[in-house]
């Protein structure tokens, strides 16, 4: 193909997906500006209670795991008679 006709066209190639880019509606991070996309997934109301919920749960999980850890040394360093 010609550079005079392969080059501009690669131009405008390379408009067109910027301008793509900037409409296209977003995935799961920030909202996209102006009339385009919607509410990311993990800023409703719902989804942040079920992380908070889930975050919570993994935090008590580690917290007995480590408890149960302790329990077991303190067993083996001075075990009860």
């Amino acid at each position: 193909m010609l550079d005079r006709l392969y080059l501009p066209l690669l131009g405008a190639v390379t408009l067109l997906v910027i301008a793509l880019a900037m409409v296209w509606p977003q995935g799961l991070g920030a909202r996209s500006p102006g009339p385009f996309g919607h509410t990311p997934v993990q800023q409703t109301p719902e989804m942040k209670a079920k992380i908070l919920r889930e975050h919570n749960a993994a935090q008590e999980r580690d917290k007995r795991a480590r408890d149960a850890i302790r329990e077991l040394q303190t067993q083996a360093i001075a075990p009860s008679q």
